[in-house]
């Protein structure tokens, strides 16, 4: 079993870019961390490619990608949205010196609840753990995925440091809506409805083409045009949308799927 070969140094490659999102979230720098993501994102789509190409595929790299995935889509934005959520109780995005950390830890240590808000982000990590140990031993996932995937929840995330480097010191009504998202009060339900998607039982289409005819890939197709009509007209703000629009049009694909094998069945 050949250890270090192409696909498996590509997926240490996506694990080391979680490492660096995760250094920048602990010096404040989450204008850059999420472009760290970004390329993590891309090279977990090429390692499989890779190892498809290159006959490669084994268990070995299959263990290494869910490695690599915890730290590129479980820790990471965890970390980053831990950061975020230290921007709503101290206005300013801290580095972890240990100047102010101690700072921090005196609040926690005084009893301060607003101080325990940020430890609410560690629910990405917690159930990213879980779903990706459940997809390594789920046969159902082999074309398609039960529950939201880990890199598309990471996405999902990314929108807010985005949107708040950008957006944070101006004014105008990007201003006021990223600062109104990312308060607590509607932050965290965010946090937790988009983690607990992660170990549901929801079926969700996967952007594989055995085929390019417009029968059977239909969902993907009108996924991928509305994509770029999102993309091209509203840059940022269309990553969250993008990935809300993945799990209504997948919802649909299953509600149709639902009816139609009851018809037959009746």
């Amino acid at each position: 079993m050949k250890m270090f070969n192409i696909p498996n140094l590509i997926t240490a490659s996506n694990m080391l870019c979680g490492v660096f999102a995760i250094i920048l979230a602990f010096a404040g720098r989450i204008d850059i961390a999420p472009y760290f993501i970004f390329l993590a994102a891309i090279l977990d789509f090429f390692d499989g490619f890779a190892a498809r190409l290159l006959k490669q595929q084994g268990e070995l790299g299959k263990q290494l990608d869910s490695l690599a995935d915890m730290i590129s889509f479980g820790l990471a934005p965890g970390m980053i949205m831990f950061n975020i959520l230290l921007f709503t109780h101290s206005g300013s995005v801290h580095s972890f010196s240990g100047f102010w950390l101690n700072g921090w830890i005196h609040e926690v240590s005084m009893m301060n609840w607003e101080a325990y808000i940020p430890f609410v982000a560690l629910i990405i990590p917690f159930f990213s753990l879980f779903r990706l140990a459940k997809f390594n031993i789920d046969t159902r996932q082999s074309e398609s995925f039960i529950g939201l995937p880990t890199p598309a929840n990471t996405i999902f995330f990314m929108a807010f440091p985005l949107l708040l480097s950008q957006y944070g010191g101006t004014t105008g009504w990007e201003h006021d809506l990223i600062m109104w998202l990312i308060q607590p009060v509607v932050l965290i339900p965010i946090i937790v409805v988009m983690s607990v998607l992660l170990v549901s039982e929801l079926p969700l289409f996967a952007l594989k083409f055995k085929h390019f005819k417009w029968k059977g890939n239909g969902t993907r197709y009108v996924f991928l045009i509305s994509c770029g009509i999102l993309i091209s007209t509203l840059l940022i703000w269309s990553i969250p949308i993008i990935v809300l629009l993945y799990l209504i049009l997948s919802f649909i694909q299953y509600i149709l799927r639902k009816n139609r094998a009851h018809e037959i069945q009746s």
